[in-house]
């Protein structure tokens, strides 16, 4: 494990471990003051406490695990333990609120009169302060080390701020009014700690089932290797998540045709070598597409072919253009938008939109997808 990984892993667990210890405090006065008031939502804040201080050490289990080192059964590492840990923290937060809004929907068919203390509810406030810090503090860690389980525990931290504070509300309305309305509130809460919970759940899934690149990530990478001054484009860039901050990736560069392979081998290590510096990602493949260079035919023609392509609707992109007249072959790639209704007939139409104006030539046209495509 490099020094980076273990100091990432050394962060969120210290902070989870804060988490711990908060939330084991806020459950046991909570507990004892919800029973001594006979209050249902202060009881139901303490059980969310204790589900908190297990999401946290849910995420200490899950970066434990995440950093094992690779193997033959696993040979791109655990990372993505990290989102399986990120999805039970959803579900734990899911249950509570579901449990949450069951015992409300009890209270209001079978309302108890609650009992109030000046002391149980400075507790109560206080906790809600203590809530609001932690919750921030976690999720801003959780951001700062690229967490989604500490970003999750982060904003379930903040949800039961909210459930507190709320409970201080209904204690308020019953003091001065004489009406009881926790029972209500609880359930309303109940409901958007449901909702939150769903969204963290969607979230992961999609994390899990894998996203397109981050565009901000994609375009960065691609001006890294452009900087090279032989590299005339660089397309295709695929990357691939195994775990938060590890990514491994492929990408197409354009190259003159007057390269020869010993040079070209160079060329490439050079690439990955400064990709990883500068993005810590390794680039497994770099593709290599041969451009002419020495026919201004050819250099007109692909002038030409590229207007024709790119008159279609849905084509983002062409690029890896060769012409060959002696064997009368043309190739290329097209890039077609994931927002074009039928992809397959686009590709169709501009193959043959070319081969009308080439009508001697065989075409090797390539459908290609932008993996950050916005």
């Amino acid at each position: 494990m490099n020094k980076t990984v273990d100091e990432r892993e050394k962060i969120i667990v210290r902070t989870s471990v804060t988490g711990i210890v908060a939330n084991v405090l806020l459950a046991a006065f909570k507990a004892v003051i919800g029973l001594a008031s006979n209050s249902i939502a202060i009881v139901m804040d303490a059980v969310n406490n204790i589900s908190d201080a297990g999401s946290s050490l849910i995420t200490i289990i899950g970066t434990k695990l995440a950093g094992k080192e690779p193997d033959k059964k696993h040979p791109f590492g655990y990372g993505r333990i990290e989102y399986m840990s990120a999805m039970i923290i959803s579900a734990i937060v899911l249950y509570a609120g579901i449990t949450s809004f069951v015992e409300s929907v009890k209270k209001i068919i079978n309302p108890d009169t609650p009992d109030y203390s000046t002391v149980s509810l400075v507790i109560v406030g206080v906790a809600v302060v203590v809530k609001i810090a932690l919750g921030r503090y976690v999720k801003s860690v959780g951001k700062k080390v690229n967490s989604g389980s500490l970003i999750n525990s982060g904003e379930d931290a903040t949800l039961d701020s909210v459930i507190s504070a709320s409970t201080l509300v209904a204690a308020a309305i019953f003091l001065i009014f004489g009406i009881s309305l926790e029972a209500w509130l609880g359930a309303v809460i109940s409901l958007v700690i449901i909702k939150s919970g769903l969204d963290m759940l969607k979230e992961t899934v999609s994390q899990i089932l894998g996203e397109r690149n981050d565009p901000d990530l994609a375009k960065s990478i691609k001006e890294t290797v452009m900087e090279f001054p032989d590299v005339q484009g660089a397309y295709d860039l695929v990357l691939n998540n195994y775990g938060p901050d590890s990514w491994n990736g492929s990408v197409h560069i354009e190259v003159p045709d007057t390269y020869s392979a010993d040079r070209l081998d160079q060329f490439i290590r050079s690439i990955q070598e400064k990709v990883y510096a500068k993005h810590r990602i390794i680039l497994t493949a770099i593709g290599v597409y041969s451009i002419n260079t020495r026919d201004r035919d050819i250099i007109e023609a692909q002038k030409k072919v590229h207007g024709i392509v790119t008159a279609h609707p849905h084509i983002l992109q062409m690029h890896g253009f060769y012409m060959d007249k002696e064997k009368k072959t043309m190739r290329f790639d097209i890039v077609i938008s994931l927002d074009a209704a039928d992809r397959k007939t686009v590709y169709e139409d501009v193959l043959t939109d070319v081969q009308k104006h080439y009508p001697d030539y065989r075409l090797q046209v390539a459908m290609d997808t932008d993996f950050s495509e916005e």
